[in-house]
């Protein structure tokens, strides 16, 4: 009799702990099956501390037109468990799973932002830019840049202080969290380059390195262009010759609508390399970590001038006779022929 007890409290045990794996079996399929079909848009979720696990799951079962809350959040929270929850900003996929899902707000994995900071632009068309940029909190604010961002009190102006690179960020960052970073980029860019610089380089400090990339940077943008540019400057400062570029005096301008006039060039501004001598005194655009090699590593050449050859290359000369040849054939002739 005690035997047949036994056999039948075995079987009975045996029987439950089947059907308990059984149970679990399925009850792990069943949350680790995509959330929705691919018909459903991607849902941006906001989890704010003090949210509750259930109400987590109903928003998400409302956005994917699910009708099983319950069943869906007992089994997570006895099979997956929902405890650990981070606040942030989730992009939850209708592929996800609720195992995936649950996974992704215990590890604090929030969707991540890109913004592409453009070399050549100015400081502040990357401000516009920063504006436009989604979940980019914007806190910035032009009137008191350097108390925001004191880094800036050691310098004349903010132009050139960024390295153009592509950043991510999370929801609600900052824009001087943002810049901050690529105020930290730039100066371990500026410090490698400063480090390599050659013996053909002229200037005497970092900052002039960087006005000298920013130059480069205004004027071409071919890669195998920028040390033969770089070394038209460096020749010119080396041998007392003023930089005459254009771009420099196009910084002096204020409200400049595109036409570069003889006005222009004549009129002595900070910028205006045709009426200076040296460097002007700040960055004229944002540097790239090319053009800032660039300007460290000049090559080593015996060319003082370059003219566009309307091809988005350059044609470079030795002297000031050569260059009026390559000026006539590739900007002055041109334009003659137009107009014929």
């Amino acid at each position: 009799m005690l035997k047949k007890l036994i056999i039948s409290v075995v079987v009975l045990v045996i029987t439950v702990a089947i059907a308990g794996l059984a149970v679990r079996s399925m009850a792990l399929a069943y949350l680790e099956k995509p959330l929705a079909n691919s018909t459903h848009e991607q849902m941006l979720l906001q989890v704010k501390r003090g949210d509750t696990a259930r109400s987590i799951s109903a928003r998400v079962n409302q956005h994917f037109a699910r009708t099983s809350n319950t069943l869906d959040y007992r089994l997570a929270q006895f099979f997956i468990g929902v405890d650990r929850i981070q606040a942030g900003l989730y992009e939850i996929s209708p592929a996800d799973s609720w195992q995936q899902f649950w996974q992704k707000l215990a590890r604090g994995d929030e969707k991540q932002f890109k913004v592409t900071l453009i070399e050549g632009l100015r400081f502040s068309e990357w401000l516009q830019q920063l504006k436009q940029q989604p979940y980019l909190s914007a806190e910035l604010t032009t009137d008191s840049l350097s108390e925001q961002l004191p880094f800036l009190q050691d310098y004349p102006s903010p132009e050139g202080l960024f390295l153009p690179e592509t950043y991510s960020y999370r929801a609600h960052t900052s824009d001087l969290e943002l810049l901050t970073q690529a105020h930290e980029a730039l100066e371990r860019e500026l410090d490698d380059a400063w480090r390599a610089r050659n013996r053909e380089c002229p200037v005497s400090t970092p900052y002039e390195l960087l006005i000298l990339a920013s130059i480069i940077e205004k004027e071409t943008g071919i890669d195998g262009e920028r040390e033969t540019v770089a070394s038209v400057f460096c020749n010119r400062l080396n041998n007392g010759m003023r930089l005459q570029s254009d771009p420099t005096t196009i910084y002096g301008i204020d409200d400049f609508d595109g036409n570069l006039t003889r006005q222009h060039l004549r009129t002595k501004t900070p910028y205006n390399t045709y009426r200076i001598d040296g460097l002007p005194p700040t960055p004229i655009a944002m540097v790239s970590a090319e053009s800032l090699a660039a300007a460290a590593q000049p090559a080593q050449t015996d060319y003082f001038y370059f003219v566009a050859d309307n091809s988005g290359g350059h044609v470079f000369s030795k002297t000031l006779e050569e260059h009026n040849r390559a000026v006539y054939k590739y900007q002055i002739k041109p334009h003659q022929q137009d107009k014929e």
